[in-house]
């Protein structure tokens, strides 16, 4: 770390239980990004500034005029032109340290595998359960920890997945409890700030799993209702029938 890095960083070294070694495993962390939309704009700037050392971008989405209200990663001149690029831009002048790797196109299968492989974190920051399903088995493949948020209307969830903790539930445990959600902002609508929330709370529990502090939100489901701001964490335990998971 150099002196630059020193002084740009220095309320977080400061941090105790943070310290150097905690701001060193971010700079040297790589994490996956899946979606830039509403969750991955906040997040994938909020990760930058903190000093993440390689961003992948992944996305095969183009700006659009009504994503303007929510994903703060882009802006008016931006509109037509890939997420992916349009986010690299806006990271490189929040901190032109940061190497963004950008995948201008959807990864699955095997593509999916070999890039959640590589990565210290993955962010699930989409918005259809079919992606959340393929991201959630190749992590539990790679034993990768899985940040997974969501938001819709005026409610909002994260949870973390850590295949390396054994007897911890994952992402397909969480849907049996829930049921198969899939409904979309386009649809259902969201309001601007909560996908802010979401995405740098998404932000927060993957600096938290990269460098070892504190207590990321695994085998916990965090609820926020923003009508009237209230929070709830709940415990999740890990289903033995799960079909990704599962013992049994």
């Amino acid at each position: 770390m150099n002196d630059e890095q020193l002084q740009r960083y220095s309320r977080q070294i400061m941090l105790p239980d943070f310290d150097y070694q905690g701001q060193q495993k971010l700079l040297s962390a790589r994490v996956l990004i899946i979606g830039l939309g509403g969750l991955g704009s906040p997040a994938a700037l909020y990760l930058a500034s903190a000093g993440v050392g390689t961003l992948v971008l992944v996305d095969d989405d183009v700006v659009d005029q009504s994503n303007l209200q929510r994903q703060i990663i882009h802006g008016e001149a931006d509109i037509g032109t890939s997420k992916v690029l349009s986010a690299k831009q806006s990271i490189a002048a929040l901190n032109s340290d940061v190497l963004v790797v950008t995948i201008n196109s959807r990864l699955e299968a095997s593509a999916l595998l070999k890039e959640v492989i590589k990565a210290d974190v993955v962010l699930d920051c989409c918005d259809n359960l079919a992606t959340r399903l393929a991201v959630n088995k190749a992590c539990l493949q790679s034993h990768t920890p899985l940040v997974s948020g969501a938001a819709i209307r005026m409610e909002g969830q994260v949870t973390v997945v850590d295949p390396r903790q054994p007897n911890t539930p994952c992402y397909h445990c969480l849907t049996q409890l829930t049921g198969d959600q899939q409904g979309s902002c386009s649809t259902n609508g969201v309001m601007a700030p909560l996908v802010g929330i979401i995405g740098a709370t998404q932000a927060m529990e993957a600096i938290k799993v990269l460098s070892s502090f504190g207590e990321p939100l695994v085998g916990k489901l965090l609820l926020l209702e923003a009508k009237t701001m209230h929070w709830q964490t709940f415990s999740l335990a890990k289903d033995m029938n799960c079909v990704s998971c599962g013992e049994n």
